[in-house]
């Protein structure tokens, strides 16, 4: 039986952090600020995989009082989302999801977000979607204040 479960996160944007997004390091002068490292694609799409599930958020998991999560790579979450599909013998689809930032440009690191994400979810790059956007200089977003991602996923589950 297919579920499908979708996800959002946001972080803002920051002086001093990495910016972390799909697990690529991409070169700006602003980070997204966080608990982990604050991968707000990633983020979106554990959410997506959980809610697929039945499942609570990423923070019920993972929550950002336990230390253990600091400055953690969310690649980690990506692959306990993962095994929870595969511990209730489900079988992971696909997953899409697109990232609203005004700046930096993200096109040139789709492909090794794609490939990051793949890998940490076991699954055919062919079945990751990645795109991003921009906002239009509205909102946040816009203003280049955070970084938003939306995410959903497929997960064929046994009846």
């Amino acid at each position: 039986m297919n579920h499908v479960g979708i996800g959002y996160d946001v972080h803002a944007l920051v002086e001093g952090r990495k910016l972390i997004l799909g697990g690529v390091d991409i070169p700006h002068p602003k980070g997204l600020d966080g608990h982990s490292d604050a991968d707000a694609l990633m983020h979106a799409l554990c959410d997506a995989v959980l809610g697929a599930l039945g499942e609570g958020d990423i923070g019920h998991f993972f929550p950002n009082t336990d230390p253990r999560w600091e400055n953690a790579p969310s690649r980690l979450f990506l692959e306990e989302t993962a095994r929870q599909v595969a511990s209730r013998h489900g079988r992971l689809v696909n997953v899409d999801a697109t990232v609203i930032a005004q700046q930096p440009r993200l096109a040139p690191h789709l492909d090794a977000m794609k490939r990051n994400i793949a890998a940490a979810l076991r699954l055919d790059p062919r079945r990751v979607g990645i795109k991003a956007t921009t906002n239009e200089h509205l909102g946040f977003a816009g203003r280049e204040e955070g970084i938003a991602a939306i995410a959903v996923a497929s997960v064929d589950l046994p009846g």
